[in-house]
């Protein structure tokens, strides 16, 4: 079942999807950070008011805000 990344809980471990559709801006700077559809992610860690979310990526850490972690479809592992 596909999620948005602000689902995920701390500690789960996930793979990405996709983008969800009309978020070109956010789209195009996932992209540039490395986070590729296949690509695994684990969350690490999510501030107390749940912005940002931290991510353990491709062997380094990516934190991202609120409205970016929505617009990444995953599938939790």
């Amino acid at each position: 079942m596909e999620k948005t990344l602000s689902e995920i809980a701390v500690g789960q471990a996930g793979t990405v999807v996709g983008f969800v559709k009309g978020n070109n801006a956010y789209r195009q700077k996932l992209l540039a950070m490395g986070l590729l559809k296949g690509t695994p992610f684990k969350v690490v860690r999510v501030a107390p008011m749940g912005d940002p979310v931290e991510i353990a990526v491709r062997d380094f850490s990516l934190s991202l805000r609120r409205d970016e972690a929505k617009s990444l479809l995953v599938r939790e592992a």
